[in-house]
């Protein structure tokens, strides 16, 4: 597991991208990585197993650098315990992460380590990046409701007042003569 040489990358640091790639490439929340076990991976068919705020269970693509991290983080660096929650603290005693605020400490942790600032640190900064890049790329809203399994279309709208200045160059003029 810890290795001796100081240039090595550390369990915590493997942990911790797997849960990074997880937010940012499938716009998982907190709460969903936190209660994701290891049973909900299924590796035959690229798939995994999430359940939201509803409880619902939703299956979901794996790509395949999430689980190549994941995959990393299973044969190198997640400590032996009988806890089957797939991400477990990096230190004894080897419990599942008990809070979505730990997720967010990780990601604050990550934007430190990587000189970004002025960014908000929690966890859901991911969910907006992904739905503004999807918007931007062209998806509906409806295509980004579908990923980020909003239950309602107007959960989903917030997202499009994400980015003003891409909606500013697709806003049509005002008929006529009259503005606002």
């Amino acid at each position: 597991m810890a290795s001796g040489n100081p240039g090595a990358v550390q369990p915590v640091q493997i942990r911790d991208k797997a849960i990074i790639l997880l937010l940012a490439r499938l716009g998982l929340r907190a709460s969903d990585i936190r209660d994701m076990r290891l049973d909900d991976i299924d590796w035959r068919s690229s798939h995994l197993i999430v359940k939201g705020k509803s409880r619902q269970s939703d299956r979901l693509p794996l790509p395949q650098d999430v689980g190549d991290a994941i995959l990393a983080y299973l044969s190198t660096a997640r400590p032996k315990a009988i806890d089957r929650h797939l991400f477990l603290r990096a230190h004894a005693p080897f419990r599942s992460l008990s809070s979505s605020a730990e997720i967010a400490g990780i990601v604050s942790r990550t934007l430190e380590r990587s000189g970004i600032e002025g960014l908000p640190t929690g966890s859901h900064i991911f969910r907006h990046s992904l739905a503004t890049n999807m918007l931007r790329a062209g998806a509906g809203l409806e295509s980004v409701g579908t990923i980020l399994r909003h239950s309602s279309p107007e959960t989903t709208a917030i997202y499009a007042k994400v980015d003003l200045p891409m909606l500013m160059k697709i806003a049509q003029p005002w008929p006529g003569d009259l503005s606002c």
